[in-house]
Order: C-alpha cells, then sequence, then structure tokens
C-alpha cells in the first residue's frame, strides 16, 4: 500500500536538516534528545533559534507564523519592545536577591485587583508548581487528602497532577496517590455530585481547569461551573481552578468571564512577560496559612519565586492585556475558528474546532466534543492524521502544537488570521489521500 503520508515527511526533513542533526546530538545528553516532553512531535521537533512579533525561525532559517506561542504563555508575541524595556530596566540591578522585591508587591495587587477570587497570593516558578501548590493548601486547610479531578485533565508535572485514571501508566508517581484522587468525567455534573456522595468526609477540593485547554477545550456546558460551585459549597469542599492558560480570556480570567469564584486559583504563562512564572492564590483564610508569623504555617520557598525579571515583565504584559485587547484577540480567535470550520467543509474532511476566546482546538470528526474521553475518542480513531496535518502546516510556514492547538497573540492582525486559514486549507489538502484511506479502510 502507497504511504500517502510520505511526501509530507519526505518535505519536512528536506527543510529540517540541521535541526534532525541537533536533535541527534541532543540524544548524546538529553533522554530522547528532549527536556520538556511537550514539545516534542515525530519524527523529530525543529530547533528555533529567534522569534520577532508574530515569527519564529529555526535553525534551516524556515519561517513560521507562530499560533503556539509557547503554549499561550507569550500572549504579546516574541520580543515584544514594551516588555523588552520593564526587563531591561531591571537587568542592571540584578536578577533576584535574598529578600522581597516590591515588584511581587505591585505585581500582585494587579492580580488580586483583577482576579475575583484572589484576595492574597504567592509566587512560583511554574504553573505546575502553582497548581501543586493550590492543591496542598486545600489539603490543609480542610485536614483531607482527596482531591476530585477530571477525566483526562492536565495540571502539571508534579505527582498529583501527573497521576491518570490509569494507575499501570502511571511510572514514578507513588501507588498511594491513586487512592487519594477520585476521577469524574468533565462536564458531568451527577458523577460529581456521586463523587462527592461517596467521598466527602476525605476530600479536601474540586481542581479543574474552566476550560481544559490541554484536554483539548471542551467547553463548560450551561451551569456546569456554578453547579460545580453549588456542589463545593454543600459538600463543604474547595473549588480550585487551574487558570494558568484560561486566565487570559479575561482580566479576571475565566472566573470573571463565567461569574463562578473558586476558593483557590492557579496561575502561570501571562503574568511573567515571557519568563519562568506561577502563582496561586485564593480566600485571605486559606492563603493565611503560609504567613511565616503564623504557628504551623506551611513551608513555600523557591530560590527564584517572585523574580525580580519575571515581576517586572509580568507587570509589563498584564498592563498591555486590558479588556480591549483581551476582546480584540477573543474577536481574532471566532475568526480563525470560523476559517477552520469552513475549511474542513469545503475539503470534504469531517473535522471541526471548538473554542473559547483566543483558544482553539481542532477536532477530526464531527461527534460530540464535551469532555476529553470524547475528544480523545476522537484523535484515537484517525489515527496519524491530526500529526501528518501538523507536519504539512509547518511545511507551509505554521506553527502550531501537534495536537492541534492555536492560540492568538496581541501583535496579530486580521491578515494573520486569514493567512492562517489559508495554509490550513492548503494543508488540508496535503492530507486528502490520507484521510480518504482511513475513510476506506473504516477508522473513520
Amino acid at each position: 500500500m502507497i504511504d500517502p503520508s510520505r511526501h509530507i515527511l519526505d518535505a519536512f526533513r528536506s527543510r529540517t536538516k540541521k535541526s534532525a542533526i541537533l536533535n541527534q546530538r541532543a540524544q548524546a545528553v538529553l533522554p530522547g534528545g528532549d527536556t520538556r516532553s511537550g514539545v516534542f512531535f515525530s519524527p523529530y521537533p525543529v530547533y528555533m533559534t529567534h522569534g520577532a512579533g508574530t515569527q519564529v525561525t529555526d535553525v534551516d532559517g524556515n519561517v513560521y507564523l507562530d499560533f503556539l506561542n509557547n503554549y499561550t504563555s507569550l500572549v504579546h508575541g516574541h520580543a515584544h519592545p514594551t516588555l523588552l524595556a520593564a526587563a531591561r530596566e531591571q537587568l542592571p540591578h540584578g536578577s533576584v536577591y535574598a529578600s522581597p522585591l516590591t515588584g511581587q508587591i505591585e505585581l500582585a495587587e494587579l492580580i488580586c485587583t483583577r482576579v475575583p477570587g484572589v484576595q492574597l497570593l504567592r509566587f512560583t516558578h511554574s504553573g505546575s508548581e502553582a497548581t501543586g501548590m493550590a492543591m496542598r493548601a486545600a489539603r490543609a486547610y480542610t485536614g483531607r487528602d482527596d482531591i476530585i479531578r477530571m477525566s483526562g485533565s492536565y495540571h502539571g508535572s508534579h505527582d498529583w497532577a501527573g497521576a491518570s485514571c490509569d494507575p499501570d501508566r502511571d511510572r514514578g508517581i507513588a501507588a498511594g496517590i491513586h487512592q487519594h484522587i477520585h476521577w469524574v468525567p468533565y462536564n458531568d455534573l451527577v458523577e460529581a455530585e456521586r463523587a462527592l456522595e461517596a467521598h466527602s468526609a476525605t476530600t479536601a477540593a474540586i481542581v479543574l481547569e474552566p476550560v481544559p485547554n490541554s484536554g483539548g477545550i471542551p467547553v463548560p456546558l450551561p451551569g456546569y461551573l456554578s453547579g460545580l460551585r453549588a456542589l463545593a459549597d454543600r459538600f463543604n469542599v474547595l473549588l480550585v481552578f487551574d487558570e494558568v492558560v484560561t486566565l487570559r480570556l479575561h482580566e479576571g480570567g475565566y472566573q470573571k468571564l463565567s461569574g463562578v469564584t473558586p476558593d483557590l486559583t492557579a496561575m502561570g504563562k501571562i503574568i511573567g512577560g515571557g519568563y519562568a512564572v506561577g502563582a496561586f492564590g485564593g480566600r485571605r483564610e486559606i492563603m493565611q496559612q503560609y504567613d511565616p508569623r503564623t504557628p504551623g504555617a506551611i513551608m513555600q520557598s523557591g530560590t527564584f519565586n517572585g523574580h525580580a525579571i519575571t515581576t517586572a515583565a509580568g507587570m509589563a504584559s498584564l498592563r498591555l492585556l486590558d479588556q480591549p485587547a483581551i476582546d480584540r484577540i477573543n474577536a481574532l480567535g471566532d475568526r480563525l475558528a470560523q476559517g477552520f470550520d469552513e475549511a474542513f467543509v469545503e475539503a470534504g474532511i469531517p473535522g471541526k474546532t471548538s473554542h473559547v476566546g483566543s483558544l482553539i482546538q481542532v477536532h477530526w470528526h464531527a461527534g460530540p466534543v464535551n469532555n476529553m474521553e470524547e475528544i480523545g475518542a476522537g484523535f484515537a480513531a484517525v489515527g496519524q492524521l491530526p500529526y501528518m496535518h501538523h507536519l504539512a502546516l509547518m511545511n507551509r510556514g505554521l506553527f502550531s502544537a501537534a495536537r492541534g492547538e492555536f492560540c492568538i497573540s496581541t501583535v496579530m492582525e486580521s491578515t494573520d488570521i486569514d493567512r492562517a486559514v489559508m495554509l490550513f486549507s492548503e494543508a488540508l489538502q496535503d492530507v486528502k489521500p490520507l484521510a480518504a484511506q482511513l475513510s476506506e479502510s473504516g477508522a473513520r
């Protein structure tokens, strides 16, 4: 049987020869040639050398229109002059000291002013660490150990986040953690209620992304988030929102957009202006557990927590990301999703998008996408088709996540959206033979 994707792979290898060489070199010192699992894709990831505005350039000189933006963190694109100026102003004065910093106060004040559920906060190095500390805060405050999570959810790389519904696949995660995590489908209040009825006496919190970005962007059904809030109150457990990604959707995060206020919130990405950052915060009485003046206070530290460069760039980032700027990129996201949906129809290939504002996810089936199980089943049914389309997009100069995730930055214009739709449509034609083969084999 002729491989209908061979020409896509051959074109990719031909234009990324230097990346292939670097990938081989990296394997001698990095497992699989990688230090960040999320950026890997087959046959090998490209090595970027620089970014400017909406574009990134790889070691072979290929230029890409960037719709990944370091997995949503670069909401103002690459090397934004305002963010660079903020970082440069701080650089001559040093990067970090063994002391509190004024910048930490200023950034915390801005976040607390904007985000309804955050009265006090603490900084971390990453969003992953932020979700871990938020879970710890919930367990400490309630005196209970268990967490309710959404099946297929992602909250970082620590053990409480890395644990999945399938313990046999969770190598290196202590077996005891699994007995303290109870899984329910996203968008299913009935199952959430059942889990709480069975485990409320031992459950500290319900933890979820209000819109699961890594889970494929299923959108919350009407009443779902407010229903979870009501269940948390009824069963006396905490509601924790992971807004590491969704904070970009409104000045006050998705909690402001939805009108549902959690007890704790984890944050990251856009609050650091392109530098490593995380934060967690919430109700005053919960966060007071971290006050070192309090007997039995929770210890939480980190050499680079609230880094001076990060807080300076983070302030600049959030000031630029006011509500008019957010409304603008959300509208561009609507336009991109509509263009992709129309491209699927024109190509005669089953597919569609789910999206919320500036976050867009491509799906390769026409069925429901209300939770991660449905989304996962859709991807499993089409094999390599999404990944070949990703390579076809790269061959045409568009950079996105291999899993079909796209996001908008504030430096993008409508012309960038139109170009992306055009390239997306052309790449669909590249994979059409593969889609036809899948259809004939009954895989779709």
